[in-house]
């Protein structure tokens, strides 16, 4: 079995500000753009096997940039869906809810087609993305690249590693990074992560 690779999308102007950012589609900026160029020689010197790629059009972006054209859109992929907070800063909520906290506390219910997710729904999306994972794996034998979102892919990352949904606030992660997911004696590990290549 391959690695699993993580790529957070390049910057947006939401990420830059720290806006929460789940179901707005906000584009890259061009920073974000040439972040995503940056990982070129990373991903090139992988034998991927399978790619996916949140429907998200920062994702999408990121993923062409990167040469995975062939990755397939994946509705599990999508970012967290924030409910009430979409679009506003940790430090806008914590005015109100000092000790609040995305990861254990959850958010709000926003509008009818986005009432927002607990920790344990995320995490239960991120399972179904890993089985997906999983059966790419057994069916290429190479790697498999994620195209997503941070706080979508922390909480994959502590899933696969057997922790509860609450614990991907341990994975800070930056944009336009990638990570690696491996194995060590059969289970997995992190290999590698935040992985940012220089100018």
């Amino acid at each position: 079995m391959g690695d699993l690779f993580l790529v957070r999308h390049g910057e947006t102007e939401w990420s830059r500000s720290g806006r929460h950012t789940g179901s707005t589609d906000v584009p890259l900026t061009e920073h974000g753009r040439d972040e995503a160029r940056r990982l070129v020689p990373l991903i090139r010197a992988q034998r991927i096997g399978a790619s996916f790629v949140s429907p998200a059009q920062r994702a999408r972006e990121t993923a062409e940039l990167i040469g995975l054209h062939e990755a397939r859109v994946d509705v599990g992929l999508r970012e967290w869906d924030y409910g009430g907070y979409e679009g506003i800063t940790t430090a806008d909520i914590q005015r109100t809810r000092p000790d609040w906290f995305l990861f254990t506390d959850g958010v709000p219910p926003g509008p009818p087609d986005h009432p927002g997710e607990t920790p344990e729904q995320v995490g239960e999306r991120a399972d179904r993305v890993l089985a997906l994972v999983d059966a790419a794996h057994s069916d290429a034998g190479h790697s498999v690249v994620l195209v997503a979102h941070g706080h979508f892919l922390r909480v994959l990352t502590a899933r696969r590693l057997g922790l509860p949904a609450s614990a991907g606030a341990l994975f800070q992660l930056a944009t336009g990074t990638l990570c690696r997911l491996g194995t060590e004696h059969g289970r997995p590990v992190i290999a590698a992560w935040n992985v940012r290549p220089g100018p």
